[in-house]
């Protein structure tokens, strides 16, 4: 028994995603963090680029709640008192006081029943669409979405499995009607903000075509939107994408890992679901939770948001992600509509993003440069995210920097 055999294979594998330019590559490291301090924000030390400084624009932490100290002091706290790891599952001895309180909290934020905490969005999503699938379920998905859907709905084996266009309202109808008769339960599910182009589900549209077909389907249509770029960014009060649309869902999936600034995933519905859940996601069943410190930093978090502070946050966070866009529509760059603080900038080509995405670097600006397979060939862009910790100085810097590369080229 050896790798002798399979090593080479793997190794040319990689090799050619690295040659048609789609391979992910070595992994940037992050060494220090300096504080912000004047009009600056925060900025970033890279592994190999010495002392050089660099503005981060592509983190999902929207409200630059991470390094907060009242954050750090909680997370800090909780681990005083229960240690640095739950040290079991759920269901044996993995359970603490603050995981239920978190739980709780999530589901009074969203306005539901109940709540459960997974260990990323990622799993999340896997764990709630995989076990609400049966044999006589069907799946309804808009094409873009992310692939943790994408991969629960391989994983599971629904009866059938329908792809409308993207937030194609027209089209999602279409699917729905061909799907009758296909199964006694059908699942429509979508990203509430679509993390690479920063444009949001038309949930007001889509949950209204759903109670059409509502009778169609003998265990009813029900609604998953994954909103985890949505929740605690997107809204008056942060409350996501059904805010903004003013509708409500079924099925919220969210995350602690982007605008909350901690770690780990959740789920809200009604308690029937949640308890179902409990018992039949072997995401959850089977995995440590987040730690109680990282529930009690997520704690925090949402008691930050809840507050005038967080409001504060929140429209300085829209400000800078209005001043961005508008900055980039000057230069007369490309983007894509929208109010979430995922900006693209829409190259539509693999070797100039990816030169555009090395000049950025070289001017102390991080962002993601995204081609195919990650978006369809002829959407390729570079994403920036833009965070509450960003400074009016610090998006007047990235702006000079790609006005500086449009005069060059």
């Amino acid at each position: 028994m050896s790798l002798a055999k399979m090593d080479p294979v793997l190794r040319k594998h990689v090799d050619e995603l690295a040659a048609k330019g789609t391979a992910k590559g070595k992994e940037m490291v992050i060494t220090r963090i300096i504080p912000a301090q004047g009009q600056k924000g925060p900025r970033f030390l890279i592994d190999g680029h010495g002392d050089k400084e660099f503005i981060k624009m592509n983190a999902n932490s929207y409200l630059g709640l991470s390094l907060r100290p009242d954050m750090i002091e909680a997370e800090e706290k909780a681990a005083r008192a229960y240690g640095v790891g739950p040290g079991a599952v759920r269901f044996i001895s993995g359970t603490h006081t603050p995981h239920i309180e978190l739980e709780r909290r999530l589901a009074q934020f969203h306005g539901r029943e109940a709540a459960m905490i997974f260990s990323s969005a990622y799993v999340t999503s896997m764990g709630v669409i995989f076990p609400l699938t049966t044999a006589e379920t069907v799946l309804v998905s808009d094409e873009l979405n992310h692939n943790c859907i994408i991969q629960a709905m391989r994983l599971s084996r629904p009866a059938g499995k329908f792809i409308y266009k993207h937030n194609d309202m027209k089209d999602l109808e279409a699917k729905l009607q061909e799907s009758i008769g296909h199964g006694n339960r059908a699942l429509v599910i979508t990203d509430g903000i679509f993390s690479m182009r920063g444009d949001n589900a038309p949930l007001d549209e889509l949950v209204e075509i759903c109670k059409r077909y509502e009778d169609k389907f003998e265990e009813g249509v029900v609604t998953i939107i994954d909103d985890s770029h949505g929740v605690g960014a997107f809204g008056p009060t942060g409350r996501g994408t059904e805010e903004y649309t003013n509708t409500r869902g079924d099925i919220i999936i969210g995350t602690l890992g982007k605008a909350f600034g901690v770690n780990g995933g959740y789920v809200v519905a009604s308690l029937a679901v949640i308890r179902y859940l409990r018992e039949t996601a072997p995401m959850y069943i089977y995995s440590n939770p987040i730690t109680v410190a990282e529930a009690a930093a997520a704690l925090q978090a949402l008691n930050i948001l809840e507050s005038p502070e967080g409001q504060k946050i929140l429209a300085h966070l829209r400000a800078m992600t209005q001043k961005f866009d508008q900055g980039l529509r000057d230069l007369g760059y490309e983007t894509i509509p929208g109010d979430h603080p995922v900006v693209p900038l829409m190259v539509r080509d693999t070797q100039k993003t990816a030169d555009l995405v090395r000049y950025l670097t070289e001017n102390g600006v991080l962002a993601t440069g995204l081609n195919f397979p990650v978006v369809p060939r002829g959407d390729e862009e570079i994403r920036f995210q833009v965070s509450g910790q960003h400074t009016e100085y610090d998006i007047d810097c990235v702006l000079d920097v790609l006005r500086k590369y449009k005069e060059a080229h």
